[in-house]
């Protein structure tokens, strides 16, 4: 009671020194934000506003820790690897909702940010684009920051496209509270195709007046000609696959080509490093972290019980079996020499890159998920971090940042949003689907299984076009693992039906007189995809907005 006292007499005294003086205390000048006149008056200020574009406002809890979310999921506790067959989140955070096929309008689990983020952030640029001619500056800056204004803003459609289908499409208006905002014409969704051509040009449009490389005056980080047209040869490929046929084949081969013709981009020689620095000549566009500005700390969050870390996104089985052997046969095959019993022994260089398994080496000791005993197990210390499917994640991980109080060091690994063995794959996928498996799309599928770190044996020879297509597919599951393609590639194959059923296995392992035994189990209960799954569904929130005219995805 004398606590309630003590604020409301608070509270009357503030009052009354309000009412006392003449001066209007309630209109300040905000100290924490540059006002909109501000940014126009300023061209290194509007610069910065365009720049902060390619972030947008943290939604959710548990996502933007370190620095508020970019485009896609990127690196969150929970990956968008834990809602596919590459890894479950261990203690869910939202994901299992969507592995287990509850998904619904009212609960999108951790996918219910993609919506509501992309919209807030086409606005933002919408802005920018309706007021830059106002902005005293060159010619030459102001077309390259219209260039790139129009590139964050089609990277935000695509990630609409690419989970919603047809989406509303807003063009360069910029809506405020003085519009009527219940006129159906803003709810209005566009059709695939539309949606599609549209984000397409913007991004050839955007591509002719960004620069071609990142220099000292247009950072790393900042999008540039090739992230352009390689976000657009994305696109296209998604245009041409079975669940959108809007586009065709060839004009998604050709859109890869084009980048592939560049010669702005290669192959790092080192796979697993790949993921570390963001300074390699692979990466097409990224985001770029710092020391007070980064992103989860991985190791911890991803690392073994027995180090101290948390499990959080766990390998399946499924991914695990997807790794051929050294000899590039896979493990089904009775002549690859694979062993039940051994079964991590002499597999592709990307398996050892990508996944921790039982016997695996790690920052100077092994990873021991077997029972009775292992410490990175369910005997080990704080047995509830213990990994549910018997593997643990390597890839992104970097060995030099502490597990242990790593909040002031780690969180500094760049995301990939495009690189430059997705262009390959994606134009091995387009030009064999147009033309059947000649040598260029040997040549670049090869290019990447012979990777000098990796040395895969080439494909061989004389495939047909459908045994290809497997091989294409497969060798996306395994080099882009954990990067946020699966995802949209099952669905877009319309494979989704098959693999998002399939149960998600992990593995225990025992141990007896010194020796191992590997048995298979289901890791994560009750997976489940149906046909609506295809896209995700707008959130309930949304549509109520819309008073009912924003039409809902089929199904849900």
């Amino acid at each position: 009671m004398k606590t309630t006292h003590f604020i409301y007499s608070l509270t009357l005294a503030a009052v009354g020194l309000l009412a006392s003086c003449k001066q209007d205390y309630l209109n300040i000048t905000p100290t924490d934000r540059i006002l909109g006149d501000a940014v126009l008056g300023d061209s290194a200020l509007f610069q910065n506003y365009v720049i902060n574009r390619y972030l947008s406002i943290k939604l959710q809890d548990k996502e933007g820790e370190g620095t508020n979310p970019g485009f896609g999921r990127g690196f969150e506790y929970g990956l968008w690897s834990s809602v596919t067959d590459e890894s479950i989140y261990n203690n869910d955070d939202n994901t299992w909702v969507i592995q287990q096929g509850q998904i619904a309008p009212e609960n999108t689990g951790i996918a219910g940010t993609i919506w509501g983020r992309s919209y807030r952030s086409i606005r933002e640029c919408n802005y920018a684009l309706n007021n830059i001619d106002s902005v005293e500056m060159s010619v030459a800056l102001r077309k390259k920051l219209t260039a790139e204004l129009r590139f964050i803003r089609a990277f935000r459609y695509h990630d609409l496209i690419r989970n919603y289908g047809g989406v509303v499409m807003m063009g360069d208006k910029e809506y405020q509270l003085t519009d009527n905002l219940t006129d159906p014409a803003l709810f209005k969704r566009a059709t695939l195709k539309e949606s599609m051509d549209y984000a397409v040009s913007e991004l050839a449009a955007a591509a002719a007046d960004l620069p071609l490389t990142n220099d000292d005056s247009w950072k790393l980080g900042r999008a540039t000609k090739g992230a352009a047209l390689a976000l657009k040869a994305r696109l296209q490929l998604y245009a041409a696959s079975p669940l959108y046929n809007v586009g065709t084949w060839q004009a998604a081969a050709d859109a890869a080509k084009a980048v592939m013709d560049m010669s702005q981009y290669t192959l790092a020689a080192d796979y697993s490093q790949l993921f570390i620095k963001p300074d390699n000549n692979e990466i097409i566009f990224g985001r770029r972290y710092a020391v007070g500005a980064r992103h989860v700390c991985l190791e911890i969050s991803n690392g073994p019980n027995g180090y101290n870390g948390w499990a959080g996104n766990t390998p399946l089985q499924n991914l695990v079996d997807a790794y051929e052997m050294k000899n590039g046969k896979q493990i089904t095959d009775p002549s690859s020499g694979y062993n039940a019993q051994n079964p991590y022994a002499n597999r592709d260089a990307r398996f050892y890159a990508t996944i921790l398994y039982n016997g695996a080496s790690y920052r100077g000791s092994t990873i021991q998920t077997f029972s009775p005993g292992g410490k990175d197990g369910k005997d080990g210390p704080s047995n509830w971090n213990s990994t549910k499917t018997g593997y643990y994640l390597r890839k992104f991980m970097d060995d030099n940042n502490p597990i242990d109080n790593p909040w002031n060091v780690a969180g500094l690994q760049p995301w990939i949003y495009i690189r430059y063995a997705e262009i390959l794959l994606n134009y091995a996928e387009a030009q064999n689907e147009a033309a059947g498996p000649d040598a260029n799309v040997y040549a670049a599928i090869n290019q990447i299984r012979q990777r000098s770190s990796v040395q895969q044996p080439a494909l061989t020879p004389g495939l047909s076009k459908d045994q290809m297509r497997t091989a294409i597919q497969h060798e996306r599951q395994i080099e882009l693992a954990f990067e946020e393609h699966r995802f949209y590639d099952v669905r877009r194959w319309k494979t989704a039906i098959v693999t998002e059923n399939v149960p998600a296995y992990g593995v225990d392992v025992t141990v007896s007189g010194g020796v191992y035994t590997y048995t298979r189990k289901v890791a994560l209960k009750d997976r489940l995809f149906a046909e609506k799954n295809y896209w995700l569904p707008i959130p309930r929130a949304d549509i109520l907005a819309s008073n009912g005219q924003l039409e809902q995805n089929k199904g849900y």
